[in-house]
């Protein structure tokens, strides 16, 4: 098995903490496009969605910045055509399928590598996406997420009193206590916690403070 997939399935600390630099360090272009395809059938293969994710900005990364390195300077190449159109349709699993099966047949190129890191890191995103949706979709609760066709039709409103200062002083600050979860939207948090990160820009949230609490272990919520 190679080390990158025993890094990510790894439950010693020291072996799961290493950098990707540190691990792609000293490889040849051979051995890191071995690596790469042994990612590759692992993500495909692994039911664990945060393995799957993190083959996937692995595979991103050494496509992106080490790969290329390793390539001579005048190589250029071309991409197929129909690997591009399926990333302009975030069609991403046949997009790499199509990249792949390009470089197996040329060669790797820093161009189809740039293709297969963009293609890669847009399907770990939308593999995210994906499985937060269908989390969501379960529980009945949340349906009204996905039937909202106007703003107007949105349950949920901010007081008034929320949105006025008095005097000098700041905004009035909203405590919401619940033994369950706190939310905004539900079960958006979680998620948006895991793209902070590695896409900082991806989370665009409301700053929030929580006290949390393990049942039976502590005696009243502390802040994190």
């Amino acid at each position: 098995m190679s080390r990158f997939v025993d890094v990510i399935t790894s439950d010693k600390d020291d072996l799961r903490h290493q950098s990707l630099d540190a691990l792609c360090e000293g490889a040849t272009l051979a051995e890191l496009s071995d690596h790469c395809r042994e990612l590759d059938e692992f993500r495909r293969r692994s039911e664990n969605l945060y393995h799957r994710v993190r083959a996937l900005f692995f595979l991103s990364a050494i496509y992106r910045f080490h790969l290329p390195k390793r390539l001579p300077v005048d190589n250029t190449g071309l991409v197929p055509f129909d690997a591009y159109e399926h990333l302009l349709e975030r069609r991403f699993q046949e997009a790499i399928d199509s990249f792949l099966t390009h470089q197996q047949d040329q060669g790797p190129s820093d161009a189809v590598a740039s293709g297969l890191a963009e293609a890669y890191h847009q399907l770990a995103f939308q593999t995210l996406a994906d499985q937060v949706r269908r989390s969501v979709r379960t529980v009945r609760g949340n349906q009204w997420m996905f039937r909202i066709g106007h703003p107007d039709d949105h349950p949920l409103r901010v007081r008034k009193e929320l949105l006025s200062i008095e005097g000098v002083g700041p905004f009035p600050i909203l405590s919401e206590k619940t033994s369950v979860r706190m939310d905004f939207s539900h079960s958006a948090w979680s998620d948006i916690f895991f793209l902070g990160m590695d896409f900082p820009e991806g989370a665009r949230v409301l700053n929030v403070s929580v006290d949390l609490g393990v049942r039976g272990r502590d005696d009243v919520p502390r802040p994190p």
